[in-house]
């Protein structure tokens, strides 16, 4: 598959991609010759999607179940028969849509020469998808927060899971544990995204491409090694592909 096409696909799987009302997932009434756990898989998909788009349009905490439900065309018992509550059907689909995020990203990387290209194509994987469903990016990056306890643990182990991308980083004069710049890294990306989507201009996201690769390599290589290894022209741009 091209990479073009399996990013196309890969936004297809993040939840809020498609309304929770998708005819091609409807479900016919009365009996039906689909396996009962294909039946629960494709309202869980639904009540997923629901939700994203629920949450991203109304708030986490002005989101009602109800309002899930309807935005998915499922009802309240069969949610219920998938979901302990609200708090946990958000945490499922920010869970399912990263780890997502992170497969491509893991597969942008991997496919890459070298670990400075692999970091500027996870990046581009990464603002790609966020910008394809901007209903799961507000749900996922803004939206966290107001879960409380359980969303910040969950944005920790997903910032933890970028650490991997930074393994081969190298070695920092003086001193200066790796780890912790690492963390400084992952959160300062994390930080941007932030602000961009919570302004509305989730659809720039793949802008920040540039400076964002330089952001992640400037502390390892020094500015001016970083720029020429990403091939950033005098204005700023990436001179590649």
């Amino acid at each position: 598959m091209e990479p073009e096409a399996r990013r196309s696909a890969d936004a297809v799987l993040l939840p809020g991609a498609r309304p929770g009302r998708d005819p091609a997932r409807s479900i016919k009434r009365g009996p039906s010759r689909l396996p009962p756990g294909v039946v629960a898989a494709t309202q869980r998909e639904r009540l997923l999607d629901g939700l994203v788009l629920t949450v991203a349009q109304h708030g986490y905490q002005r989101a009602t179940v109800s309002d899930i439900c309807r935005a998915a065309g499922v009802t309240r018992p069969v949610f219920y028969e998938l979901f302990t509550g609200k708090e946990d059907a958000f945490l499922a689909a920010h869970r399912h849509g990263t780890a997502v995020v992170v497969r491509r990203m893991a597969a942008a990387f991997a496919a890459a020469p070298d670990w400075c290209t692999g970091i500027h194509e996870a990046l581009r994987a990464m603002l790609a998808l966020l910008a394809g469903v901007p209903a799961f990016a507000t749900t996922a990056v803004i939206e966290l927060d107001a879960v409380g306890p359980a969303g910040r643990r969950e944005r920790d182990q997903l910032l933890t899971r970028f650490r991997a991308f930074f393994a081969e980083v190298p070695g920092l004069p003086g001193g200066v544990a790796a780890d912790a710049v690492v963390d400084a890294v992952v959160g300062g990306v994390y930080s941007t995204l932030q602000r961009c989507v919570d302004a509305g201009r989730t659809t720039e996201l793949p802008e920040l491409l540039p400076a964002l690769s330089l952001f992640c390599l400037a502390p390892f290589l020094g500015p001016a090694e970083a720029a020429r290894r990403l091939g950033l022209t005098a204005d700023g741009a990436v001179n590649r592909p």
